[in-house]
């Protein structure tokens, strides 16, 4: 009798890191050739385009983009209604803070939530691995939110913008691929794929854009 195959769609690393970053990128590239209110508009197709095919595509949608697309559609609709660019711009400091907080109340719990999100791209990873790794982005999520509150408080929104989509994506990936060696550490399982591994690892955990 021939084994059962596992009909769980196959994780694809890049898809997933397109469909967080590419809204973030039709946003810029509307809001700087067609103006903020089109810019808006376009990022919210977007994203609710992203959540489709990660749907389709990956057979789920991430609890992050969910959160991301659910607050885009929202603050940028605000945006649009009163010409008022301030609050798609406070959009990730409450994403930012939320997984934070949930994270946070997670590890008070015994429970680090990262297990149930990234399972998939951390084969191996010990609990205290999980823990390590909840408490390491809880805590950059914090200083994302802060960072995000001093970036508009202080630039001009086309700097934060650009801010946003060049630099915040940059430190984001380099935070990610900072904990890969930690991983490594608490059982993070490399095989003969190790560079595709560590690529999924890094690319799996960034934070939500947008």
């Amino acid at each position: 009798m021939p084994e059962a195959t596992s009909t769980k769609p196959a994780h694809n690393p890049n898809l997933s890191l397109a469909l967080d970053f590419g809204p973030l990128l039709v946003f810029f590239l509307g809001y700087k050739f067609l103006g903020m209110v089109t810019g808006t508009a376009a990022f919210m197709v977007a994203i609710s385009l992203a959540v489709l095919i990660s749907k389709v595509k990956l057979g789920k949608v991430s609890p992050m983009l969910w959160l991301s697309a659910v607050l885009v559609v929202f603050f940028g609709g605000l945006t649009i209604w009163f010409n008022d660019q301030r609050f798609i711009q406070i959009k990730p400091t409450i994403i930012y803070s939320f997984f934070a907080l949930m994270l946070l109340g997670g590890l008070a719990r015994g429970k680090p939530l990262l297990k149930y999100l990234l399972q998939a791209a951390y084969d191996g990873l010990s609990e205290e691995g999980w823990a390590k790794l909840s408490r390491n982005w809880a805590i950059f999520f914090i200083v994302m939110a802060v960072a995000n509150e001093i970036m508009r408080a202080s630039l001009s929104f086309d700097s934060w913008l650009s801010l946003k989509v060049w630099g915040v994506t940059i430190v984001s990936f380099l935070f990610a691929a900072a904990n890969v060696p930690m991983l490594l550490k608490h059982g993070l399982v490399l095989d003969k794929s190790a560079p595709a591994k560590a690529e999924q690892a890094v690319a799996q955990g960034e934070p939500p854009q947008g």
